[in-house]
């Protein structure tokens, strides 16, 4: 699937367009270039070299039930009220899906470090998270947010490869979701494939894409389809390898 054209500069009719792409096939991949403009009209991200470099600093996963220890990251849960465009923190939680959701990792409360509070509060990830919740609301109007945020590296080396969705084809079992590239480095791989989540087509290919530039995304309409992410490895054995996204997740509260 092609990304979404480049909008002109100040282009008014691009989100809402964009947002037809999402309600016509229940989701779509947009290219860096185009989503920056969007994102700005929330904030400049002034902060995006320091988000960037707090991947460095993520937590092992370990939660993993397959035992791998190829997944590193932080979880913040914020609210937003239908009046709103932009979240503001909850208390810190775990992280819960059902088994239904998530048969690999599912059924537990999983405690994550926390998104550090600087950069929670910082443009780059306001400006992310405020565009979400307007966005959506095209999809979901009138809607009141809980949003999760995850931040997410995948680490790959010779002969283990890192698995972005280990649980295979799901659904996270929310309203929508905003998948960001934030980095590649040293890996190949990593297809996105979206898939019809019901009805006789169910599992039939929507579209698939790879996240390459920052700031390349997939919105998606978590309650229509299925989504997958196949496993990263290394151009380069000898070298770090690793593949780093901000998850959003838009459930309505």
């Amino acid at each position: 699937m092609a990304p979404t054209p480049l909008p002109a500069a100040g282009d008014p009719g691009a989100e809402h367009r964009l947002a037809a792409e999402v309600a016509q096939a229940g989701f779509a991949f947009v290219h860096g270039a185009a989503l920056l403009p969007l994102l700005e009209a929330h904030a400049a991200l002034s902060d995006w070299d320091a988000l960037a470099a707090s991947f460095d600093r993520l937590a092992l996963d370990g939660y993993m039930a397959d035992g791998g220890r190829y997944r590193r990251r932080r979880h913040a849960v914020l609210t937003c009220d239908a009046s709103s465009d932009a979240p503001v923190p909850a208390p810190h939680r775990p992280h819960f899906q059902a088994v239904d959701y998530n048969p690999l990792n599912g059924g537990v409360e999983r405690w994550y470090e926390p998104v550090e509070p600087a950069l929670l509060a910082g443009p780059s990830l306001q400006a992310v998270l405020s565009f979400g919740a307007r966005f959506f609301r095209r999809l979901r109007p009138g809607a009141a947010w809980t949003v999760e945020l995850h931040q997410f590296r995948i680490e790959a080396s010779a002969g283990a490869p890192g698995q972005p969705t280990p649980e295979g084809l799901h659904r996270d079992g929310v309203d929508c979701v905003l998948v960001a590239l934030v980095r590649r480095v040293n890996v190949r791989s990593g297809t996105t494939s979206v898939h019809a989540g019901a009805g006789p087509a169910k599992g039939a290919l929507l579209g698939s894409f790879t996240l390459t530039d920052p700031l390349d995304a997939a919105l998606v309409d978590d309650a229509r389809v299925l989504h997958g992410v196949t496993a990263v490895e290394p151009v380069d054995p000898a070298l770090p390898a690793f593949r780093d996204v901000l998850v959003a997740t838009y459930l309505r509260a």
